[in-house]
Parts: C-alpha cells; structure tokens; sequence
C-alpha cells in the first residue's frame, strides 16, 4: 500500500465514541493511577484526567485513518501530540469527532510527516476537546513533496532545576492494562511484530508515557484540579520499555506555563519539546 496524498484537506468520518465510568477508571489505572489518587479511579467522585482526550483518537487513527492514508504500521512512529481542552471531560458520555489531514510532508529518507487534527464535542454541540498528532511513516519519504516548516524548539533553561518532578516506576505489564484503552497496536504487545518494526521487545506506547506526564502535571503545579490544565503539547524522542523508571520534570517560565521533559533512569529523553499551558 503507497501513501494516499489525496486524503489532505477532507473530512474524514468517524464513529461516536461513548464511555462510562469504566472505560475513565480504566484509562487512569493504564496511566499508573492507584489507591492515593482515588477521585480518579472510584466512581463516587469521579474526576477525568486531561490526557484521556487521546483516548478516542487511537482506535480511529488505527482502524481508519491508517488504511485511508496508506500508512504502513511496521514503520508508522507517533512523532507528537497535543491537546487543547476546552471544557471539562465528563465521566461518562458520547464524543462527536471529526477528523482532517491538514498536511503531508516530505522528509526524504527520514520519511513522510503526516499532520492530523481531531475536534471533539458533547451531544449538546459544545466543544470538548481538540487533538493534534504528528504521525511519521519512516518508509513513505521520497514522494516528491514539500518538506514543511521546522517546529519551534522548546528547551528548559539549563542553568535552573526543575520546579518539579516526579519519578515513575512502569510495572511490567503496563502496556497489556493501557491498550485496553484502545492503543491497540501489536508493536507494544506482539514481540515478533516488535522486532519486525526494529525494537527487541514490546515497548511503551507513547501516549501512556505522554499518560503518565499529564497526570504528573495535575497532581503538582494544577494541585489536583484537571480542569486547570488548557493544552499539552510534546514530541516523542525516544522508547520506554516497561519496567524502566521515568522521570517527569517541569520548569515554570512566563506566563505560568511549564516546559516539561520526561527522561529514563538511564538518562533517555523520552518526552521532549514539551509544553504545559495552564489556566
């Protein structure tokens, strides 16, 4: 299958997505919640993490948009994510999603780069939430195209330690309990599929990683309060393979913001150009 440059600029439908307790309480035990962060994990006072925006995203992505856009999965990486809240997300409900490929781009043997966006909204019409997603197909490069504008670059100030951070055990198991939140890519399951698309072993999706920050980000600079967190914006920069440790750090700047940076114990940055806006 060859990359379909023809999807750029048109709507894609996509499917109602509808949830309950159960699927938020699960979203939060694949992000490492546990028993001290029980308004997210016990039904009587349920809150959502901001992050469980890309919950809907993944299974479309993977059952629509890749077969439409001629991606091939061996070689598809999730290069970056951002959400843009702007309301609360309900415990339970339906999402209405629309979905559109804003651009392809160009990167020669580093392959294609491939732009997304997802606006989300509630049964009343109202704007929930928005996703955009940086998808990198490595075998697609060479079409001829344009190559696309280089992103900004969002470093920490390197003579500052970070205003917080938060270390992060990730249990063996965690990418069997997170993909049943529908990241159901065999690459974090499937050890022969993993060595086909050039890993050893299983690794950790991207998005529990980009999971486990934005719940570190609400449970210190938002104090708990998810509506407190606007939009969370990172780049993928390397795998987590579970049982490694993570680090998540955050340094304010102006405006109340925090860069974030997510490293291994060993020293990876695994998450990176990342950017936390707040209320």
């Amino acid at each position: 299958m060859s990359l379909n440059l023809d999807i750029v600029g048109k709507a894609i439908e996509v499917e109602p997505f509808s949830y309950d307790h159960d699927t938020v309480i699960l979203y939060a035990l694949g992000i490492g919640a546990g028993m001290d962060e029980l308004d997210y994990i016990y039904e009587k006072k349920l809150k959502v993490f901001p992050t469980f925006a890309v919950v809907p995203f993944i299974p479309t992505f993977l059952s629509v948009f890749v077969p439409k856009a001629g991606l091939n999965l061996f070689k598809v990486l999730h290069g970056e994510q951002k959400i843009i809240l702007h309301k609360p997300i309900a415990p339970a409900g339906t999402i209405h999603t629309s979905m559109v490929c804003e651009s392809i781009y160009d990167k020669g043997h580093n392959g294609a780069v491939v732009n997304v966006h997802l606006s989300s909204h509630d049964d009343s019409g109202d704007l929930i939430f928005e996703n955009r997603a940086v998808i990198i197909d490595r075998g697609a490069g060479g079409f001829g195209g344009e190559r696309g504008p280089k992103s900004e670059k969002i470093v920490p100030p390197k003579d500052r330690e970070p205003d917080f951070q938060v270390e992060y055990p990730i249990p063996p198991n965690q990418t069997a309990l997170y993909r049943l939140s529908g990241d159901k890519n065999p690459l974090h399951i499937d050890p022969s599929f993993a060595k086909k698309g050039g890993f050893e072993k299983p690794i950790l999706q991207g998005l529990c990683t980009y999971g486990y920050a934005g719940r570190a980000i609400v449970q210190t600079v938002c104090g708990g309060e998810p509506s407190a967190l606007k939009a969370f914006s990172a780049r993928f920069m390397n795998v987590v393979f579970p049982g490694e440790t993570i680090t998540v750090a955050g340094w304010k700047r102006e405006g109340g913001n925090y860069i974030i940076q997510v490293n291994t114990a060993d020293g990876r940055l695994v998450l990176g150009n990342a950017l936390a806006e707040l209320a």
